[in-house]
């Protein structure tokens, strides 16, 4: 029995969407499932591996009710506005609802052409589709907003890329997938008369809070800049690289959404360029916080038929203080610190140049950072390892660090546990994903499931997966990752 879906929402915007058809795979097969997610939902997971259900998630049922859509945006891509641009390669299914009342918009994504594929084949293959239903997961067990991933079915049909690939689609979940790029397309036509009945929709269905302000749409617009500014900081406070932060990839509610490019960090490097496509560095992983008030900025030029330029240039500005202090609650949670003093920004910088001096392992260190005792000059091996060539530099910083920890008191054991419930030990890496990927297209996802697993679970070690936890070997740096992975 397939998935009973209800007619989306976003549906009633009429002028924002198309109604489509998805293009079937030939002998699709479900590869991967999120059980934990499929529960939330209210979804038996044994529903998503019967054979209709797989027809409908690969695109290829006979039939859909409700007919699927796809939605029309535009964007500035690496800096240049682009016309027109839509759900090229995705199509909405349509709303689940659980019976707690909750609501969730499926759509699928590589399941054929669309009005807005501006001359693409509209698939999606494997590689890409792994790593982002990987991903997607990943990023939510680590406690950081982004659209999710309910299913991947994947079929032999061959999608050319820079050479010849297989097929896949992923389905993915999420409230919304409404971007800056919806409110930009009918801005920059001049179409003014739909910005305000897409942000009342904007409003009703995802901040409703902001109905009761005064300017509802200057509320939004503030309510928008607020999340985006604590996304920008979790990314960072993970070392999480996008890869591509062009207005179209930018959730309206705050998600992490589009994942193409994506890496987290492995030895730190402040200006890593995760795209290989990314000549100029645009998106480097020091420009992302930047790049998402450069990316607000035009986001507030479409709201000025809303809004007072004045209100929105003051929200715009506020930004920056959003963002900083998201990113020190985060950095000192990761530190263990439970308190706020001026000298903090400071000691977490010094910690960042000693990483970027010895290219340590992003992950690994902060981890490591619960070993060290407040009350002890013994520096932890697990740290140590991390800076072999400048001990005494990494000696020093600890020296500071214990003296804040013991200006607030610290507990030893209550820090120990809250950092290695803050700081990750498992993330999804780019050598680990290279090995899912090269067992998935031999027809073998028991790498990827493995995988997935551990990133359930991110915080807690577990001796099984200690091959997971491990730093990155030196070829992984050579791992090329573009626009179409």
């Amino acid at each position: 029995m397939a998935l009973n879906l209800h007619t989306p929402d976003i549906a009633r915007l009429d002028f924002l969407c198309e109604r489509v058809r998805p293009q079937a795979l030939s002998a699709p097969q479900l590869a991967l499932v999120s059980d934990t997610l499929a529960v939330e939902m209210g979804i038996d997971p044994d529903t998503l591996r019967q054979a209709d259900t797989v027809r409908q998630l690969a695109g290829s049922a006979g039939h859909y009710d409700p007919a699927p859509i796809a939605t029309v945006y535009s964007g500035h891509q690496f800096g240049v506005y682009v016309p027109q641009l839509g759900d090229g390669r995705t199509m909405l299914l349509g709303d689940w609802r659980s019976a707690d009342g909750r609501r969730w918009e499926i759509q699928l994504k590589g399941s054929g052409k669309t009005p807005f594929s501006r001359f693409a084949d509209g698939r999606a293959v494997l590689r890409s589709s792994l790593r982002e239903y990987l991903a997607s997961e990943a990023m939510h067990a680590l406690g950081i907003p982004t659209t999710r991933a309910l299913a991947l079915t994947a079929s032999p049909d061959p999608v050319y890329r820079e050479q010849p690939e297989t097929a896949a689609v992923v389905t993915r979940v999420a409230e919304s997938f409404l971007r800056f790029g919806h409110f930009e397309y009918f801005y920059r036509r001049s179409q003014h008369e739909y910005l305000a009945p897409l942000a009342d929709h904007v409003i009703a269905h995802h901040y409703p809070e902001c109905a009761a302000a005064e300017r509802p749409y200057a509320a939004l617009f503030a309510a928008v800049s607020a999340r985006t500014a604590r996304l920008m900081a979790q990314w960072q406070s993970v070392g999480f690289c996008h890869g591509v932060m062009n207005t179209d990839n930018m959730s309206l509610l705050g998600l992490t959404i589009d994942y193409g490019p994506y890496g987290f960090l492995d030895c730190y490097d402040r200006a890593h360029i995760c795209n290989h496509s990314d000549h100029g560095g645009r998106y480097a992983y020091q420009e992302q916080p930047y790049i998402a008030q450069w990316n607000l900025l035009q986001l507030a030029s479409a709201f000025l038929p809303l809004a007072e330029e004045g209100e929105l240039v003051t929200i715009l500005n506020n930004y920056g203080s959003h963002y900083r202090q998201a990113y020190l609650d985060l950095m000192r949670a990761k530190l263990g610190l439970h308190s706020a003093q001026d000298g903090d920004l400071t000691l977490i910088s010094e910690l960042f140049d000693l990483m970027q001096a010895q290219q340590a392992d992003f992950t690994l260190t902060f981890r490591a950072l619960a070993d060290v005792d407040a009350h002890s000059d013994r520096l932890p091996e697990s740290l140590a390892a991390r800076f072999a060539e400048d001990i005494g530099g990494i000696h020093a910083w600890c020296s500071r660090y214990r003296a804040r920890l013991q200006a607030e008191q610290s507990h030893q054991s209550e820090r120990h546990t809250q950092m290695k419930q803050t700081n990750p030990l498992y993330v999804p890496r780019n050598h680990l994903l290279e090995a899912a990927i090269a067992a998935a297209q031999n027809g073998d996802f028991s790498v990827a499931e493995r995988l997935q697993t551990c990133l359930r679970d991110p915080f807690t070690e577990r001796a099984e997966y200690a091959d997971l936890a491990a730093a990155a070997p030196a070829w992984a740096k050579e791992i090329c990752v573009s626009c179409s992975s």
